[in-house]
């Protein structure tokens, strides 16, 4: 797959993951609909993060990095994209369920930071 094959697939996917959320905000009453309701809330503004993170990330680190090759841009992209879309997801949760403190925020931002350098510090054995 190219790379034009894999953003015209990300933008489509996230476009829909983009309209799948809009109507499950305007369109699901979540005291009707129980935990699938949540659930669809949740993960498809996950994806929806996800989706254009990785579009923004990849641009900048495409325009601005011409040296790495593109495969090493598009893992770094979803990487980094992966861990700032999870962030709201899981603030929105805890504040969901009451939960939500600024020990909670920091020991998320400490969990998230030691994933990135755990990620960053791998190198794979060849």
């Amino acid at each position: 797959m190219s790379i034009k094959q894999l953003i015209i697939i990300v933008l489509a996917a996230t476009i829909i993951c983009w309209i799948i959320w809009w109507l499950v905000i305007f369109q699901i009453d979540p005291t009707n609909s129980g935990i699938f309701g949540f659930i669809l809330f949740y993960l498809s503004l996950f994806f929806a993060l996800l989706g254009t993170l990785f579009l923004i990330t990849f641009s900048f680190r495409r325009a601005f990095n011409k040296m790495d090759m593109e495969y090493k841009i598009v893992g770094a992209s979803f990487r980094q994209s992966f861990v700032f879309a999870l962030v709201p997801v899981i603030v929105l949760f805890l504040q969901g369920h009451g939960l939500l403190t600024w020990w909670n925020i920091i020991l998320l931002i400490i969990a998230l930071g030691a994933l990135e350098f755990f990620f960053l510090s791998y190198k794979r054995q060849i």
